[in-house]
């Protein structure tokens, strides 16, 4: 048994999203280059081991949402969408994810999702500021949970 749940996004996201931001983002989604500059996510520490075999922590950035193909373990395909719609007269953008994830990426795909409900359409926020941005379930599972961004902070199953 392997920990690892779907992460399934659909999201407009509003206009006024910088040039930056989208190339980030884009990345993110495995779409586009790695900008020089990450400031979504701006860091990826990771440990590894030095020449002399000890640890060490390194920067090591990588997209968050960008695998694409076949699914591992929650079966059928792995995607990650970004287009502005032909009739959006008001600038949004459809972001459209689905990905695997281990509990163990939680915090750093967090920020990325963090800062996605910040740019997230109106329609996507209750009355009370919590931002609905999909839905995540256990691979063994047939029960999705919503997936929600409260005070800044996804609600992980």
């Amino acid at each position: 048994m392997a920990d690892i749940y779907e992460l399934s996004i659909a999201l407009n996201l509003h206009e006024g999203l910088s040039d930056e931001e989208l190339a980030e983002l884009r990345w993110h989604l495995g779409l586009g280059p790695k900008p020089e500059d990450l400031r979504i996510v701006p860091a990826f520490p990771a440990v590894v081991d030095d020449d002399r075999g000890e640890p060490v922590t390194v920067d090591d950035p990588v997209p968050l949402l960008g695998r694409h193909g076949e699914a591992w373990k929650v079966h059928g395909a792995l995607v990650a969408v970004l287009l502005r719609p032909e009739d959006a007269h008001c600038g949004t953008w459809a972001l459209t994810v689905r990905q695997e994830i281990h509990p163990d990426d939680f915090d750093r795909t967090g920020e990325l999702l963090g800062w996605l409900a910040t740019k997230a359409d109106d329609r996507h926020r209750t009355p009370v500021g919590t931002v609905h941005l999909g839905w995540t379930r256990f691979c063994e599972s047939d029960q999705f949970e919503p997936l929600v961004v409260r005070g800044g902070e996804v609600a992980w199953p």
